[in-house]
């Protein structure tokens, strides 16, 4: 139990070490792209670094396994060049006790992240995304999921022009979003406000305009839009949303909180659309702990044989290398997720097993005895 504790001690410390660098690392260059991004807007070096700070944090959560296997190797090395590695071997220690202690420690920081960091890189996200919208004072067409209904927001256009904004509400979606069912337009003149409300049995998004089916347009400008209300069957307004542009304004999965999650896919899934990317990254996300471990694994499978000379050098290359392989493994099987070539359970827990069990394997192949 003192010797768990000892090497857990020595991979927080190195990993500890480690994620410092990387997060200055980090917070230097994206304060230099900053400055050079909105060098005509003069935010200076405190609103650059403000910027940074926040648009770093997803960043440094991505690569959180990267820097657990380079904590793994720092690790393993220190103890194998301090001959500390070969004392616990002669004392009857078989290499998976010692692996275990650091293993389980970096699942241990794995769920500390899920749970901690991961709400926290949402609202950094979030934050980082509106300032920069005022800074460069466009607005931006969102797209939210209530309980029972879709949100969409888009500007009026005239003649090309913007005079106000609309405020589309539907009971449903297509899983491209193209297509609404009980469908209403709310229309807003930018200064005097709603002027003009359409309930549509169906939406169809075509390229520059909204193709509607059984249309009740009410004037909210009239003395009572009830008795001023116009039936048609068809109606068309201009539009310069795209399925893509609906697609994009559900924002990232990485920018909801993992707890609020399972109710985000419910609610799409409930509207209509597809939530296929937001379970793939859900599950992702419960897998981190064990990426984590398998990362310190790999690195102890290349690394903690006492090294001297030159096969130093290709045992911590041969080490990173696996633990980048795996780290891009992990995307791939993510890609695949998301387009539903794989199940999301097994694309986000099939690539940290692989990589554990080979890490394992290889391990126990040389062990002695």
């Amino acid at each position: 139990m003192i010797l768990a504790r000892y090497v857990a001690r020595r991979f927080l410390r190195s990993f500890g070490l480690i994620a410092g660098v990387f997060l200055l690392v980090l917070l230097l260059i994206d304060m230099i792209e900053m400055i050079r991004r909105f060098s005509d807007r003069d935010i200076g070096l405190s609103g650059a670094a403000g910027l940074a700070g926040l648009n770093i944090a997803g960043s440094f959560y991505s690569i959180l396994p990267l820097m657990t296997v380079l904590g793994g190797i720092a690790l393993f090395l220190g103890l194998a060049r301090s001959s500390e590695m070969v004392a616990i071997r002669a004392s009857g220690r078989s290499a998976l006790r010692v692996i275990a202690a650091p293993a389980v420690t970096a699942a241990l920081v794995g769920m500390l992240a899920v749970g901690l960091l991961n709400p926290l890189v949402a609202v950094t996200g979030q934050r980082y995304d509106e300032a920069v919208a005022a800074i460069e004072s466009n607005g931006r067409q969102t797209v939210s999921i209530g309980d029972s209904a879709v949100w969409m927001r888009q500007a009026v256009l005239e003649r090309g022009q913007e005079s106000g904004q609309i405020v589309i509400r539907a009971a449903r979606a297509s899983p491209e979003g193209t297509t609404l069912y009980g469908a209403t337009f709310t229309l807003f003149d930018n200064e005097s406000g709603p002027v003009r409300r359409i309930e549509a049995r169906e939406a169809r998004l075509k390229p520059g305009e909204w193709q509607l089916t059984g249309v009740t347009d009410y004037p909210l400008d009239q003395p009572n839009p009830g008795a001023s209300a116009r039936s048609s069957a068809t109606l068309t307004l201009a539009s310069d949303l795209t399925a893509q542009r609906i697609r994009e304004g559900f924002g990232r999965p990485e920018a909801i909180p993992v707890w609020q999650l399972p109710t985000f896919i419910g609610g799409m899934e409930r509207a209509g659309f597809s939530a296929a990317r937001h379970k793939v990254w859900f599950q992702m996300e419960l897998a981190r702990p064990l990426l984590m471990a398998a990362m310190v694994v790999i690195a102890a499978a290349f690394t903690m044989r006492h090294v001297r000379g030159t096969s130093t050098g290709g045992a911590v290359l041969m080490a990173f290398g696996s633990g980048i392989g795996l780290f891009f493994l992990r995307n791939l099987a993510q890609v695949l997720g998301d387009n539903g070539q794989v199940t999301p359970m097994m694309a986000a827990w099939g690539p940290p097993l692989v990589g554990l069990l080979l890490a394992l394997g290889l391990i126990l192949q040389r062990e002695d005895g």
